[in-house]
């Protein structure tokens, strides 16, 4: 990647966390360069490419702060004999470490596909500025990936999810969180 779209890319990343945190503007009404955005959503499609010929999933995610790749990652799930190893979350993993940190403010992630639930939930909790994906989850059911079940379920009560959900030691599932509360040593997430 060039120079110039490195230096284009962090100008954007200051602007976002300028904008969005001290001006109270929204993502939305903030315009930046496609080009940037395009160079590295490109390359999350390369890896998740690549990962397809490695016999991975095909997914593939980069992550970015301050112009410069921060991590990437490619769906481990089979490889891995992990449900969790979606590329999103293996970049996220690898971004809490190289910045020794679970908050992710200030970075973008850019991923081949749009996040499934369980990748938006991450996303949303490491607190990324902006997702940037390329392929719908209507063509990832298309290419058999289809998560729309999981948009029902989640939609439901949680009596009516499958399989089954139910409650059980309410009062005393709640002396962690106590416990959390009066712990002067915690680091808030």
């Amino acid at each position: 990647m060039s120079f110039q779209l490195l230096e284009a890319a962090a100008q954007r990343d200051r602007e976002i966390a300028s904008g969005w945190r001290h001006h109270s503007s929204t993502p939305s009404q903030t315009r930046y360069p496609d080009f940037v955005d395009e160079a590295y959503l490109r390359r999350a499609i390369a890896l998740a490419t690549e990962n397809v010929r490695a016999g991975g999933g095909p997914f593939g995610a980069v992550i970015i702060r301050d112009g410069q790749v921060i991590a990437e990652g490619v769906n481990r799930v089979t490889a891995m004999h992990d449900p969790t190893a979606h590329a999103e979350v293996v970049a996220i993993r690898a971004a809490g470490q190289a910045l020794q940190t679970h908050d992710l403010s200030g970075c973008t992630i850019f991923a081949s596909c749009e996040p499934c639930p369980m990748c938006l939930g991450a996303i949303l909790w490491a607190r990324f500025d902006r997702i940037v994906y390329a392929a719908t989850k209507e063509d990832a059911a298309a290419a058999g990936f289809d998560d729309s079940n999981f948009y029902v379920e989640l939609a439901k009560p949680a009596a009516g999810r499958t399989p089954p959900m139910r409650q059980a030691l309410a009062e005393e599932g709640l002396l962690p969180f106590l416990a959390w509360r009066q712990f002067s040593a915690k680091v808030p997430y």
